[in-house]
Parts: C-alpha cells; sequence; structure tokens
C-alpha cells in the first residue's frame, strides 16, 4: 500500500504543479487512494520531495536531484557498517574484510563517500582493498572506519 501510494505521489508531482498536501491528498483521493495528512507528510520526506518555485511565483512539490544519491549513499553506508568485520593497514593499502559476498558493496559504499586520498578501490568476496595515495591517508581512513564502525 505505501509503495503504491508514493508511486502515486511522484505520478501526480510529475503531471501536475501540486502546490499544498491538501491538494495532494485530493489528487490521491481521485485516483482512489486514500491516505491522511500526517501519512502525506512522512511520505514527503521519505520521497525527498521539495518545494521548488515555478515560472508563475508559485511553489509546487519536486523531486529532488539529490534523492537518488542520498537513499543511495545511506543504503551503501549502512551496508558498509554491517558488512565489515575488520580492517588494516599496510603502508598505503588499507585491507578490509568482510561477511561473505559484501565486499563490492563495501567498495561501493566507499567509492560514494568521496574520500580525499583514495585512488581506487578492488574487491573480492569478502576482502576489499582500497590504495590511498599516502600512507597517512591510509592511516587517517582507518581512523574514519573505527569511527562508523562504533
Amino acid at each position: 500500500m505505501k509503495s503504491k501510494r508514493q508511486q502515486e505521489i511522484l505520478r501526480i508531482i510529475e503531471a501536475k504543479d501540486v502546490e499544498t498536501q491538501d491538494q495532494l491528498l485530493s489528487e490521491l483521493k481521485e485516483r482512489g487512494v486514500h491516505s491522511t495528512q500526517a501519512t502525506i507528510s512522512r511520505d514527503i520526506k521519505e520521497l525527498h520531495l521539495i518545494k521548488e518555485l515555478t515560472g508563475s511565483g508559485t511553489y509546487k512539490y519536486a523531486i529532488s536531484d539529490r534523492k537518488a544519491s542520498l537513499n543511495f549513499a545511506g543504503r551503501l553506508r549502512t551496508i558498509f557498517k554491517e558488512g565489515v568485520t575488520s580492517f588494516d593497514l599496510a603502508q598505503n593499502i588499507v585491507v578490509i574484510k568482510t561477511m561473505p559476498g559484501l565486499a563490492s558493496a563495501a567498495c561501493a559504499a566507499i567509492d560514494g563517500m568521496e574520500i580525499g586520498g583514495l585512488v581506487g578501490s578492488l574487491a573480492g568476496d569478502d576482502t576489499a582493498l582500497l590504495i590511498m595515495r599516502t600512507n597517512e591517508a591510509a592511516a587517517e581512513f582507518c581512523s574514519e572506519i573505527h569511527k562508523m564502525l562504533k
């Protein structure tokens, strides 16, 4: 039900300029989706909808340009936090051990974090290698991993 409602909200705001939650509720009702204002408010937050200025000087709900990256980065951080079992460094190389099958997800999470000093990453099944530009960058990143995993 929630997924259907949220998909319908996205269709509505793509097709029409919707200024208020009341308008959104009315549009949903016309399409056979009954909801409450509180639920719509939560949906707007979960969908990362924003209000943007229209050419006529009014505001409308719109999909944030950052929505996809915010959701993706958050999920990858969760995967990283839940999947990493240990880490260590050898000069400018950071070795991350993960649960089986999660090294690729850990590397994707790291790549999505835009870490300064990271040259590249390589993932196996349960081991990820991160090549850092300097030994100091590797040590600093290990410190960040330690904080993230607490």
